[in-house]
């Protein structure tokens, strides 16, 4: 790994494979807010279409 500075701000060079792990790493910690059932998404889908509709 290499540091950088530019303008003041520090930056970190690293391999692509080193990357790469990192964004697995990151994707596999990443969960959803909130995961829906199909009469709640079509509930929440119809109540954001009235919400644009009366916007226009």
């Amino acid at each position: 790994m290499t540091h950088l500075t530019i303008d003041k701000k520090k930056y970190v060079l690293l391999s692509e494979e080193s990357y790469q792990e990192l964004q697995k790493k990151a994707a596999l910690k990443w969960k959803p807010e909130k995961t829906f059932s199909v009469e709640e998404a079509r509930a929440y889908s119809k109540k954001l279409i009235r919400e644009w509709a009366s916007e226009k």
